[in-house]
């Protein structure tokens, strides 16, 4: 009996916690060293976060900020804008806000600032710079009241949709520039309307772009399954040299092989003189077909250009499937097609889906192919962004177009993530 409760003493006795040799606890200790192995952690990846940080990080959000703000306005008419901010945006503005523009363009045309703050406007509403220019020319004779003043000179300064533009423009945050791309404007009272018919030109390069970009990702899909597959089943030493074949277009600049695409696909290129060889083709008429400076062109660089980043994420996933999956299937009855669709396959989506969305998302940037080989019909919406960027300096509507291709990508992560799972892509 007395043994039992000694024992029964002793278990109730508090513990000690474990320690180590120099008697501090061994908790505390395995805690101090896990701070110091994430600390070390942080430290190695603190230089790529940086880097993340300052090139990719810190230009997306100067891009979305400048797609919703324009600054000229406000900075250089701030009476102007002050008195539109005011202006419920019915109508024409009221005398104060004439007024207030008189002021603004003789300070402007003191700093030679007004040509400037036409041309920002102009990119909204077509025939700003001359009409400001114009005001700022006359400005000094024009006399009280403003408003009748300002009507004569120009009709213009009576509609209503530029004060709108104007209104729009000097406020920030502006969604102004993202209804420009998409072909709309502001009217009176601030509604949307499409428009004029014969500017509608961005929606229709967008809808290209995202177009020419689901068909090279389809064809690359095409071409580059049954190569990852072969790759996949022969023997090492026959897969490694094929794999060269497939890396070989990286160790080429990209411009060499687009000069070779077009050297190849112009009317008197090797294509099409080898059919007229064959007698596909009649090269002594004028109904030749045109291969390059259009889609057709454009359509063939990209596939070949993009082809290796389709075929790797496939080939890596393809080589870790057992094949004697594909065996046992056929041993229990199935055949070769229903074996590979219903056992293969599906064990492939993985590296299908990294190299989809990574070809789609490389078509969508793409630049340099289809400045090259597009000509007039090949534009993409890379090549306007470009345009704004270079020659219109309309750079806010550039931003605006960089942020609906950004959003493009991130709805097609999201659908990415929904139908496969984006814990399920494998890049290799």
């Amino acid at each position: 009996m007395s043994t039992v409760v000694e024992a029964t003493s002793a278990d109730l006795a508090p513990r000690r916690p474990m320690a180590v040799a120099d008697g501090a606890a061994l908790a505390r200790k395995l805690a101090v060293a896990t701070r110091r192995a994430r600390l070390r952690a942080f430290l190695l990846v603190l230089p790529l976060l940086l880097f993340i940080v300052a090139f990719f990080v810190v230009p997306i959000v100067q891009m979305l900020w400048l797609s919703v703000s324009e600054e000229t306005i406000a900075t250089e008419m701030p009476r102007t804008a002050a008195g539109l901010a005011r202006w419920d945006g019915a109508g024409v503005p009221d005398e104060a806000v004439f007024a207030a523009l008189v002021e603004d363009l003789k300070v402007a045309r003191e700093r030679q600032t007004v040509g400037r703050v036409g041309v920002q406007v102009n990119h909204v509403y077509s025939g700003a710079r001359s009409l400001f220019v114009s005001a700022g020319r006359r400005v000094e004779s024009l006399e009280a009241p403003y408003k009748p003043a300002l009507i004569e000179m120009d009709p213009n300064w009576a509609d209503p949709k530029l004060w709108v533009v104007v209104k729009s423009l000097s406020a920030a945050p502006t969604a102004i520039f993202y209804l420009n791309a998409v072909d709309r404007t502001l009217v009176e009272g601030r509604a949307v309307a499409p428009v004029p018919a014969d500017q509608r030109v961005h929606v229709a390069i967008f809808w290209r772009t995202l177009w020419l970009s689901a068909v090279v990702t389809g064809l690359c899909l095409a071409l580059g399954y049954p190569v990852a597959y072969l790759l996949a089943q022969l023997p090492l030493r026959v897969s490694n040299i094929l794999m060269i074949c497939v890396l070989l277009p990286f160790w080429t600049a990209l411009l060499v092989r687009i000069t070779a695409w077009i050297a190849m696909l112009q009317s008197d290129g090797v294509i099409l003189a080898s059919a007229a060889v064959l007698g596909l083709v009649d090269m002594d008429t004028g109904s030749r077909p045109q291969l390059v400076y259009n889609l057709i062109g454009t359509l063939v660089a990209m596939v070949h250009v993009l082809l290796p980043p389709m075929i790797l994420p496939i080939y890596s996933v393809m080589k870790t499937v057992p094949a004697s999956y594909m065996r046992a299937a056929r041993s229990l009855g199935a055949t070769s097609l229903t074996a590979f669709w219903r056992v293969y396959f599906p064990q492939t989506v993985p590296g299908v889906a990294a190299g989809g969305m990574l070809v789609f998302i490389l078509s969508v940037g793409y630049y340099i192919t289809p400045a090259l080989l597009g000509g007039q019909d090949g534009i993409l919406i890379s090549n306007f962004i470009a345009l704004h960027m270079e020659k219109t300096l309309n750079w806010s509507l550039a931003a605006a177009f960089g942020g609906l291709l950004l959003a493009a990508v991130l709805i097609l992560y999201w659908l990415f993530n929904r139908i496969v799972g984006i814990e399920r892509l494998r890049m290799g």
